[in-house]
């Protein structure tokens, strides 16, 4: 244990940050009471920080079980840039080595050790675990031991066995960004977690700009977006090495200093060209899914998929690799129906387990094919597109999010009913002839089809045939009516022209680009961080280390407007802890001083403060605390007979300060619902179920009846006046 030493000492003093961020308290608290905890917290939430702030602190050995060499030694490197002792075990090191390792960490050397999950079951480690006093195991990317995960492994079962052998039980904590409810359920059975502090934080990234483009001159787009972003790191994924190569070939022609990266290339070309990205002497990674896992490079600017992925899962795990610092980042998925017919070619090469029984091989084929449909109808959906993403994972949608293509684009609904009741009479009866759709073009009939799947009146088969098959809505549909709609640009539309006529012309189109980052720094700011920025360049050569691993963009940016002129004042800036200020804080600031002249210039727009706990730099005016009340606020709240949660976010919100205080959406009140056990949500497929517990009955919450805005009846929850004002006291200050 890192003696008197407290959980915050150690946050500021190796990491340099003022406070936790949502969610990491609680899970460290946990660990060091003794508990198992698993954490599902998106991309850039600092999960690592809430095992490697109690790894410090417990008595024993830290081993964290981690899928990839790289994710391994950027986690390593990290920490000793932080002065802290760590090692990792792999195959690029050589027997000596590792052997060299364990005998460091059981003798107190190494607090954290890092392990592949393929060591686990070899004599030598083995016999390491069994002498060493290893207090946590610790399992990343813990999605990998799910079956029904998108990235199942089954060398994450040897975790299992290795904690079964173990002569004492240690801790067990488990982390992972991405986890469906079935996946949850899945790690928390496995892995056999005893009563487990489980913790979810909510996989929004606020960020994030989400934006899907319906083109088919991809490589148009890329260069110019790539050329209008030449300073930026950026990542493009494709989904073959053909388009790998391609890509790699059109942009390198252009200038632009681009690497690529594909299992075709051998081992020394990829760890050179990943290298060359992470070192930033190439901004550019152009590259199939088999980059990224544990690429803790925290300054991508930008993801773009050059074809759509398999799933969800893998998009937003990909994506997520965009704006780890929390600066403002795109996502862009580039989206034509070539891509689906790829991704079924690619879902039906491949390999099976041979470890499934037939039934079991047959139930993953089948998610495949359902997590296929869902990246299809997240492309072709006219809704927001975060809060797309959020529901697919389970949580309460907040409505328009105002951050992706969708919702800065103004719709019209147009009537396409009468076109898709012949579409579901063709479907339905299939001897029927086709000359009743001859009037739309097929790009239109394929619009009309995936809005009527997305509505339920159509659905796919989950086998590898994917037979289109009108559902029991449709049928009603046919019999006895309704109306569908489809979302079209507003400028799109001509009035008076008919529903045919006007998908026709333009069924394929683009919408408008979302307009560039805008900065905080000005002219001279700018100035300022780029040479910070060729500083942190020169060091991190000098010392073969990633810049980023010197200090964040984020970090730097914040020197901008702090202008610290000395160690002292440097470890006021976020991401600077005190053995960085000892290595580098001086030459930062002698730069400063340089450029300045020690005169104390704006170097910014407005009038900048910090967020407090994040740490993160933004215009005074974008400035807000989390949601809270005042005493008197909260006297002024509305109690009622019942509520839903979402009345009650909207109850709140108009008591708190606009200005200065962020708004509560009913999905955070009822995360919080659900971790004091008042609630459970259970999902049948993609639909949640929400049910009240004893404790919540006693709380004041119950099951009550209420119609959806298509009419269908549902189960909701609702709150009585003991509930509204347990919530409010929770959000009171």
């Amino acid at each position: 244990m890192v003696q008197g030493t407290t959980k915050y000492d150690i946050l500021e003093r190796y990491f340099g940050y003022p406070s936790f961020r949502e969610g990491q308290e609680i899970l460290i608290d946990a660990v060091l009471a003794g508990q198992d905890v698993l954490g599902i917290m998106p991309t850039g939430a600092g999960k690592s920080i809430c095992y490697q702030v109690p790894a410090l602190m417990l008595p024993g050995i830290t081993v964290v079980i981690s899928p990839l060499i790289s994710l391994m030694k950027d986690q390593v490197s990290a920490l000793n840039q932080a002065g802290i002792h760590a090692a990792y075990i792999n195959s690029s090191l050589t027997e000596n080595q590792i052997s060299k390792a364990m005998y460091y960490a059981a003798n107190g050397r190494y607090k954290i050790i890092y392990v592949a999950p393929e060591r686990l079951e070899t004599p030598a480690f083995m016999a390491f675990a069994e002498n060493a006093d290893i207090c946590m195991v610790t399992v990343d990317e813990a999605h990998c031991i799910s079956q029904w995960g998108q990235d199942f492994r089954p060398s994450y079962l040897k975790i299992v066995q290795f904690i079964k052998q173990m002569p004492k039980r240690p801790i067990i904590s488990a982390f992972t960004a991405t986890a469906t409810e079935a996946v949850k359920e899945d790690i928390q059975c496995v892995l056999g977690l005893s009563e487990p502090k489980v913790l979810v934080t909510g996989f929004n990234r606020e960020n994030l700009y989400f934006a899907v483009e319906n083109i088919r001159k991809k490589d148009a787009y890329v260069l110019d977006y790539v050329a209008g972003h030449k300073n930026e790191s950026g990542i493009i994924y494709c989904a073959t090495r053909k388009n790998v190569d391609a890509v790699f070939e059109r942009l390198a022609a252009e200038g632009i200093a681009v690497t690529k990266y594909h299992a075709g290339l051998g081992n020394v070309e990829r760890q050179q060209n990943q290298e060359d990205f992470i070192y930033e002497r190439s901004l550019v990674m152009v590259a199939t899914n088999a980059f990224g896992m544990g690429i803790d490079k925290s300054n991508v600017r930008y993801v773009i998929h050059y074809n759509m992925p398999q799933s969800i899962e893998n998009y937003y795990q990909e994506a997520g690799r965009a704006g780890r610092d929390g600066e403002p980042s795109e996502c862009i998925l580039l989206y034509s129906a070539q891509d689906l017919v790829i991704n079924r070619f690619l879902l039906n090469s491949k390999e099976e387990n041979p470890d499934f029984t037939p039934e079991e091989a047959r139930a993953v084929r089948e998610r495949d094919e359902e997590r296929l449909q869902s990246i299809v109808h997240y492309c072709l959906t006219k809704n927001c597109l975060r809060e797309y993403i959020l529901r697919y994972f389970g949580e309460q949608g907040m409505g328009a999010c105002e951050s992706c293509s969708n919702c800065r684009k103004e719709f019209e609904e147009l009537d396409v009913t009468e076109e898709a009741r012949k579409i579901a009479a063709c479907v339905g009866e299939m001897k029927q002839r086709y000359g009743a759709l001859k009037d739309l073009t097929e790009p239109a009939i394929k619009e009309i089809m995936e809005q009527m799947m997305l509505d339920g009146f159509l659905c796919k088969t989950k086998d590898k045939y994917a037979l289109v098959k009108v559902t029991e809505k449709g049928r009603e549909f046919l019999e006895n009516g309704g109306k569908i709609f489809l979302k079209k640009v507003k400028e799109e539309i001509v009035e008076g022209a008919s529903a045919a006529d006007t998908l026709n012309r333009v069924s394929g189109t683009t919408g408008k680009k979302k307009p560039g980052r805008t900065d905080i720094l000005n002219s001279r700011g700018l100035e300022l961080f780029d040479g910070l920025r060729e500083l942190r360049m020169a060091i991190a050569r000098e010392e073969g280390v990633p810049p980023y691993l010197i200090f964040s963009d984020k970090t730097l940016v914040e020197m901008c407007i702090k202008l610290p002129a000395d160690r002292k004042e440097m470890l006021r800036v976020s991401g600077v802890g005190e053995n960085k200020a000892k290595k580098y804080g001086q030459r930062f600031a002698d730069r400063i001083l340089e450029f300045t002249g020690g005169q104390r210039e704006k170097l910014h727009f407005g009038e900048i403060e910090e967020v407090l706990g994040g740490g993160s730099v933004k215009k005074a005016s974008a400035i807000k605390r989390e949601f809270s009340l005042t005493a008197e606020q909260a006297e002024r709240f509305p109690y009622a007979e019942k509520y839903l949660v979402t009345e009650i976010a909207e109850k709140l919100n108009e008591l708190r300060n606009p200005d200065t205080t962020k708004k509560i959406s009913g999905a955070e009140i009822f995360r919080f619902v659900l971790s004091e056990e008042l609630a459970s949500q259970v999902f049948y497929g993609r639909i949640p179920r929400k049910e009240v517990t004893e404790k919540g009955k006693s709380a004041g919450l119950f099951l009550a009846p209420r119609l959806s805005k298509k009419g269908t009846e549902y189960e909701d929850i609702y709150y009585d006046e003991r509930a509204q004002r347990m919530i409010v006291e929770h959000y009171t200050r």
